[in-house]
């Protein structure tokens, strides 16, 4: 035997092994009539049907998303949608193995296919279920022996109780697929999408019409339902295309957690602070994109990764001018604005980004970090606070106020008028900057996660871009005011030297 296949049969065995330890001891004293009501319940309540025959996936209670999901799925039997959850969210076990069952179950058949990138990656799916109807006692004892013996093979299976298991790879061909007058009732397509395929958009046109023109006329009848479950991690993917391209598919979007509090989506089975470990291991935005659908940008057609010089910054008092400015958040929830405070530094006629805060918060947070800024600074150095005034109203003078008087500091933020639109002023203060390497980011920041979170923004400005711009929008602001600073006799000595500018009477 190939060192392949043994490993492979291991794999299978050990299946086989967890399977069968579970065992059904809860049910196992049921009289026939208890059984026969358990099995009803069973067909109507997915939570129960779960904790009935696959304990040993119960390890947690099952989420509300996906029991929503399940059920969705079984009662229209034209479905046609995204399981579009973060990573670690079980997409593998609910679509592979727990909904083609419950369709089983209550439908008294189901021909099922998963295709994946390949073959042998779509056989070691499937086989999860091929293990349950073979070794689950309680899919035994309550339905008798499902292994069939003269159709057992890995790739195309049949159970003695009309469960049909197929496994595809990408490109092998859908058409004419049937098991005597049975055809296909339920697609699943999992991990599809990979690392390598989104580098080649090619590629990505021939899944689209690999799902459009094979799969989908391959079936044939009443039930046709169809899934895929693929992490959405990257700004280009199959996924993407075909749910533009068809907008009556049901896109389930799940998030792992919040930005914000940290606070996991599947609560019994990740606890507090998971996530926030799991930032500070991978970094910020690998997080985003594996747990949370927000693709980890490189730079695009204004601002790219190769801009970004990472540098010693110069002391703090030797900077010519500190300013910070605040781009103003109200929600702070993980779909509203950013608070972004990103302060900047001058040095002769480069710009250094000394420190920021960039997060999905309220503004509290936002002042208390300005304010420990400013008291983080040695004596002689003052750092210019300034915010646009379009956001400015009582609220923010309230929380300015309880928060300086809290911290006992004065942060004399000047407020100032901007009428030019977001992204105009951003490709002007920044991008010839960017792009003549006068622009420099503290090293101390590279691990940094607000400074991540900028940067991803930054990555994202294109025309008609719809993602977030709090943190560019902040910098076009601190840089533009900062070069009005920058004068033929510029000598960086730290000495504070006015310029042009002459300072706003409009001081909160």
């Amino acid at each position: 035997m190939k060192k392949e296949d043994k490993e492979s049969v291991e794999r299978y065995l050990k299946k086989i092994a967890l399977i069968q330890s579970s065992g059904n001891a809860f049910f196992k004293f049921e009289t026939p009539e208890e059984r026969k009501e358990n099995i009803a319940k069973a067909k109507k309540d997915i939570k129960y049907c779960v904790e009935r025959y696959f304990p040993h996936y119960a390890t947690a209670e099952c989420a509300p998303f996906q029991i929503y999901w399940a059920n969705k799925v079984l009662k229209d039997q034209g479905f046609t949608g995204f399981a579009k959850w973060g990573r670690g969210l079980a997409k593998s076990v609910w679509n592979n193995v727990i909904i083609p069952f419950w369709i089983w179950l209550n439908e008294g058949d189901n021909y099922f296919v998963l295709i994946s990138v390949s073959e042998k990656r779509a056989v070691r799916l499937l086989e999860d279920i091929r293990a349950e109807f073979e070794a689950n006692p309680q899919i035994i004892a309550d339905f008798g022996e499902q292994k069939n013996l003269g159709s057992w093979n890995e790739t195309l299976w049949v159970t003695k109780g009309g469960f049909i298991g197929q496994a595809l790879g990408f490109g092998q061909s859908c058409r004419g697929l049937r098991v005597g007058a049975k055809r296909p009732k339920q697609y699943n397509i999992d991990d599809l999408e990979t690392k390598q395929t989104i580098k080649n958009e090619k590629r990505q046109d021939e899944m689209v019409e690999y799902v459009e023109e094979e799969l989908l006329p391959s079936m044939d009848g009443e039930a046709e339902r169809l899934t895929i479950s693929n992490n959405w991690f990257a700004p280009k993917m199959f996924v993407k295309t075909l749910s533009a391209k068809h907008p009556d598919w049901f896109v389930h979007e799940v998030k792992a957690y919040d930005k914000v509090t940290y606070e996991a989506t599947w609560t019994s089975k990740y606890k507090p602070g998971y996530y926030k470990r799991k930032e500070q291991k991978m970094g910020i935005s690998a997080a985003h994109a594996e747990y949370n659908h927000e693709p980890k940008l490189k730079g695009g057609k204004h601002f790219k990764s190769e801009y970004i010089q990472w540098k010693k910054p110069p002391r703090i008092d030797h900077y010519k001018v500190v300013s910070g400015h605040w781009d103003i958040a109200y929600a702070g929830n993980d779909t509203s604005d950013y608070n972004a405070v990103r302060v900047w530094g001058l040095k002769e006629k480069d710009f250094y980004l000394v420190d920021c805060f960039v997060k999905q918060t309220k503004m509290a947070p936002a002042v208390k970090w300005m304010c420990d800024f400013q008291k983080s600074l040695p004596n002689g150095v003052v750092v210019l606070w300034r915010a646009e005034a379009q956001f400015w109203n009582d609220e923010v003078k309230r929380t300015i106020s309880e928060v300086q008087e809290e911290e006992g500091v004065t942060l004399n933020i000047t407020l100032v008028q901007n009428k030019r639109k977001k992204y105009d002023k951003i490709i002007f203060e920044l991008e010839s900057r960017y792009q003549n390497g006068r622009i420099y980011y503290s090293e101390k920041l590279k691990s940094h996660a607000d400074t991540e979170v900028g940067l991803q923004q930054l990555y994202g400005i294109e025309p008609g871009y719809s993602g977030k711009d709090d943190s560019p929008d902040a910098d076009a602001e601190a840089i533009g005011f900062l070069s009005k600073h920058i004068t033929a006799t510029s000598s960086g000595s730290g000495q504070y030297q006015s310029g042009n500018y002459k300072p706003s009477n409009n001081v909160i």
